[in-house]
């Protein structure tokens, strides 16, 4: 029965977005906020993410020299990290900036909607038409 359910709700999603139009309807945020601020914030969340904690955790030890300066090397890991960190940020910034122009023209829009509606909807057949486990 739930899955019945949830398959009409991914259907039901689905005709809902293929029907949109091709119209943004988002309006500029009013509560400005520093960029100071909003990268204080990101890299509070980013230092904090348990995945990224267990990650070093678990990655950096095998990589280790015992016999060698343990800071020394924390220093090393760490600057290497942040710099593709920040490659990676910034590869994503550019594509972004470039997708922007992209992303408001009311025909990709249009498109965006038409291509995850259809999705949406095959989704949710899909999921009536799977034969549960049991």
């Amino acid at each position: 029965v739930l899955k019945v359910i949830g398959a009409g709700y991914l259907i039901y999603l689905g005709i809902k977005l293929f029907r949109a139009g091709g119209t943004l309807k988002a309006e500029p945020r009013l509560d400005a906020v520093s960029s100071a601020k909003m990268m204080a914030h990101a890299w509070l969340v980013t230092a904090l993410n348990p995945k990224s904690i267990t990650f070093f955790v678990a990655f950096l030890p095998q990589f280790l020299d015992r016999h060698a300066d343990f800071w020394t090397q924390m220093l090393i890991f760490e600057v290497t990290f942040l710099a593709l960190a920040f490659a990676n940020a910034f590869g994503y910034a550019l594509i972004a900036a470039r997708a922007r122009n992209v992303v408001r023209n009311p025909k990709a829009i249009r498109i965006f909607n038409r291509t995850g509606g259809t999705l949406l909807v095959g989704a949710g057949i899909a999921t009536v038409a799977m034969r549960s486990g049991n």
